[in-house]
This record gives C-alpha cells, sequence and structure tokens, in this order.
C-alpha cells in the first residue's frame, strides 16, 4: 500500500493584526435626537388620548349651559313711498320690523331712543328703489342695512337681529 498523500490542514482563521474588532454600529447625532423626540411625541400623545377618553368622559355629559332667552320688540308699521326712477306710478314700501334683543334690560335702555330708530328707517328706506328689494338677495341686504343703522342709532347697545314680520311692495 502506497502510503496516502498528506493533505494540507485548514488553517485556523485568525483575524490579522491589523484589523480592529467590529463594533455596534451609531446613529448620527440629528437622527437619534429625532428618534428621541418622535417616541416621546407618541407617549405623550397617547397618554393625553387616555385621559381624554377614559378620564375626561365625566365632562361630556354635564348639562349644557341654558341659553337667555331672546326678547323681540315689535316697532310701528313704516310706509314710504319708494324712490321714483321715472316711472309713472309711485311704489309703496310697508314694512313691519321686529328687533330681537339679547336680554330684558337692553329693551328699557333702547326705550328713550326708538324715535331716532324709527327716523333711521323712514330716511333709508324713501331712498330705495323697487329693484334694491328683489329677490331674496335685496331682502337680505336690505336686513342688514337695517341692523346696521339700528347698532349704530342705540349705540353702544347692540341688537342680535331685525327681523321682518311684513314687508309689501305696492
Amino acid at each position: 500500500m502506497a502510503p496516502k498523500p498528506k493533505t494540507p490542514e485548514p488553517a485556523p482563521e485568525t483575524a490579522p493584526a491589523d484589523e480592529a474588532p467590529k463594533k455596534a454600529r451609531r446613529l448620527p447625532p440629528m437622527k437619534t435626537i429625532l428618534l428621541a423626540v418622535i417616541g416621546v411625541a407618541a407617549v405623550g400623545g397617547g397618554g393625553f388620548g387616555a385621559y381624554k377618553f377614559l378620564l375626561a368622559r365625566g365632562d361630556a355629559h354635564d348639562a349644557p349651559p341654558v341659553a337667555k332667552p331672546s326678547v323681540f320688540v315689535d316697532l310701528p308699521e313704516v310706509l314710504v313711498n319708494l324712490s321714483n326712477t321715472g316711472a309713472d306710478r309711485t311704489q309703496y314700501l310697508k314694512v313691519q320690523v321686529v328687533l330681537e334683543l339679547p336680554d330684558q334690560q337692553l329693551m328699557q335702555q333702547i326705550q328713550p331712543v326708538m324715535p331716532r330708530v324709527l327716523d333711521t328707517f323712514q330716511t333709508y328706506l324713501r331712498e330705495l328703489r323697487p329693484t334694491d328689494l328683489d329677490g331674496s338677495s335685496g331682502l337680505y341686504r336690505l336686513k342688514e342695512e337695517l341692523t346696521r343703522r339700528v347698532n349704530a342709532a342705540i349705540a353702544p347697545n347692540k341688537v342680535s337681529a331685525v327681523l321682518f314680520k311684513e314687508i309689501v311692495v305696492q
């Protein structure tokens, strides 16, 4: 028998002397800060959501605040002739208005200046043309303008709204 050729044994793996052992990978400082902020925000948001959902639910079942009822003041009927734009017949506007006030105390404060309010209505309404009152947009503009003029006449007090009870163009 012939002797077997010797196979070389593999050499044990050793790291070369000039290579340093591998270290754990580190994130750059900005990424670390960003991740920390996101983590804190997530934990804080979750805690706040849990508080609102679980603990603050008793607030939702409280009775809603009671709103004060409005006070309504009827004004006398106003009848004016509209501005004539060359038409052969005169047209009239008849308006009955109600003022909506936030409270009873304001009604007593504006009673002394009610002649000023009516004068403001008369002078404004006489300058209107029949085309100014066409459609719902014309009535809306009229309501807004009357509200503005009433508030100017009773300043520093304010009415909530001017409401039409009746409006007729004849």
